[in-house]
Parts: structure tokens; sequence; C-alpha cells
């Protein structure tokens, strides 16, 4: 909801969407990593906040990223009730969709909680692994 009560910076987060642009090297295989350190949600049990580093890897077909985009959405995340697993998961899936990338790896780095630390990744090669085996099926 935007909201003219809302400081600038929560109005830009409320309004996010991730944005493409055309990829300016197609001929060309390469590799893209961010990181965002800075990640934050809320448990979903507690409502206490959990801190993460993202790290997204991907290697770009017609479309790449853009970085303000990306980085409004992911802040999206601060106030949202959403396990590691599910958090982790909606990013790579978003990013699939809007770039269609031939490889691409969405890695949620938790920071430690009550003593234990969760790592989840997710990737196209284990997505295509799952497909394949269900396929045989």
């Amino acid at each position: 909801m935007v909201d003219f009560l809302m400081k600038y910076g929560e109005n830009e987060i409320a309004k996010s969407v991730i944005e493409v642009w055309d990829n300016p090297n197609q001929l060309r295989d390469y590799e893209i990593n961010i990181s965002f350190p800075e990640f934050t949600c809320l448990c979903p049990r507690s409502g206490y906040p959990d801190f993460a580093t993202m790290r997204i890897r991907y290697s770009p077909n017609k479309k790449i990223v853009e970085l303000k985009s990306l980085k409004l959405y992911l802040n999206s995340f601060r106030s949202t009730c959403i396990s590691h697993e599910e958090a982790t998961n909606t990013i790579y899936s978003a990013l699939k969709k809007k770039l269609k990338p031939k490889f691409l790896e969405v890695v949620g780095d938790f920071n430690p909680r009550g003593n234990m630390k969760t790592i989840i990744k997710v990737t196209s090669e284990i997505e295509e692994q799952a497909a394949k085996k269900n396929k045989k099926r």
C-alpha cells in the first residue's frame, strides 16, 4: 500500500517490482554474482527478525536484472513473516520468471539464531535433476 504518510523509501519499497533490461552481450556466456548482505524478514512463528545474506548467481539469456529494482524487491521482505525456505524459493521463482536465465542459483545464508544456522540453496540444476527423476517415474 502506497501512502502519503510513508517515507519516500518506504513508498519505493511498497511499489517495488523486479525490472529487467536487455542483455548487452547475448552472444557471450558469462556469470553475474550479486550479494545482498542486509536481507531481513520476520520469523513466521515468533515475529522476531531474521537476518541473511542473499546470494544470487546467474548466467543471463536475453535479460539481466536491474539492480536498484532488485534491491527494493529484496527489501520488501523486511516486514514479511516468512520462513527461510519460502523466502529463498520465492526470490528464486521471481527471478526465474522474469529473467528466464540459462542458469540460476539463489542462496539464503541466514545468520544464527538460537544457536542454529540455516543455508538454503535453490538452483536450476537441482530443479532440472528433479524434473528428470520425475519424468523417469
